[in-house]
């Protein structure tokens, strides 16, 4: 009776923290939202549904959610396929690797508050950016005080700080990858291409969903970067859902608002999670105690 009573005596504790930091701010999120705190944030007034309302009818609102979508749809993909070029590129056996790994992935340690502030003076008018451009006779570029671009620059930093430590997922799943397979493909008359095509992409593809998750929902909460560099600007240009949670709740002191929009971005974050883990192959999400077979994917490409 002990031994079945056991499993469940570990899962205790998580379930504390997850009711603490999960479950019970999640309910006081969604009883906030249903109050108005725009007039007197002491004494709200029950509006029920009413904040929910006003976000559908609020251009600031949409604005960000566009933006938001714009960002996910350039950082998610980048974030997807050029880790796995470093990965590939650092899985050889030369001399020093593991020295250049560590400085790849010096990006990933550093504070995002320090990298923000670091290429904001890199993308400044007078920044090392355009001075590089100048040196080709090329004309300044406002790379953050543009609205056309600024939302991009913003997102190339967020790929450059977060690519090595995808690079790192997918570097730890090539090294259980056979050399056998590769050696067979060029028995077959494989190219290089057809290789990673037929062999690393299949070995690869676990990683690949878990990276696309993770990214995404990354994507989806970034802040720390808009409010460094840009601080939603210029003209709303960058100003995403998780900044403009912010800037309803503590420039406007509008708690319902803010709140409701929260729950807006909880509800996006679990309807992505939930799509991607459901069209990814069921093959590459093994059942609770199941061990995955080695090289299953591969193996199913290669047959």
């Amino acid at each position: 009776m002990f031994k079945t009573r056991t499993p469940y005596l570990y899962l205790i504790l998580p379930a504390i923290f997850m009711i603490g930091f999960f479950v019970l701010p999640l309910i006081m999120a969604f009883r906030i939202s249903l109050s108005d705190y725009s007039h007197n944030i002491y004494d709200p007034a029950f509006v029920g549904l009413g904040n929910y309302l006003k976000l559908a009818q609020s251009a600031p609102f949409w604005e960000a959610m566009q933006n938001t979508f714009l960002f996910l749809l350039g950082a998610v993909p980048a974030m997807m396929t050029l880790p796995i070029v470093l990965a590939l590129l650092l899985n050889g056996k030369l001399k020093g690797i593991s020295v250049f790994r560590s400085l790849i992935y010096i990006p990933v340690v550093i504070s995002m508050v320090v990298v923000g502030i670091a290429w904001r003076w890199l993308y400044a008018d007078d920044g090392l950016i355009n001075w590089g451009l100048s040196l080709f006779h090329l004309p300044k570029v406002g790379w953050l005080v543009n609205p056309d671009i600024a939302l991009y620059s913003v997102m190339i930093v967020v790929v450059w700080k977060g690519m090595a430590y995808y690079m790192m997922m997918y570097l730890a799943h090539l090294q259980s990858l056979s050399q056998d397979l590769y050696e067979a493909a060029e028995l077959d008359g494989a190219g290089l291409w057809r290789k990673h095509w037929h062999v690393t992409l299949p070995h690869l593809r676990p990683t690949i969903v878990m990276v696309a998750i993770i990214s995404t929902i990354g994507s989806l909460k970034v802040f720390t970067e808009i409010y460094v560099m840009t601080r939603g600007g210029p003209v709303g240009a960058t100003k995403t859902l998780v900044y403009y949670i912010y800037e309803r709740a503590f420039e406007n002191l509008d708690l319902g608002i803010a709140s409701a929009a929260g729950i807006v971005l909880m509800l996006l974050l679990l309807a992505f999670s939930l799509l991607e883990m459901k069209f990814s192959p069921k093959e590459d999400r093994p059942a609770l105690g199941q061990k995955p077979a080695s090289g299953a994917g591969t193996q199913k490409v290669g047959a």
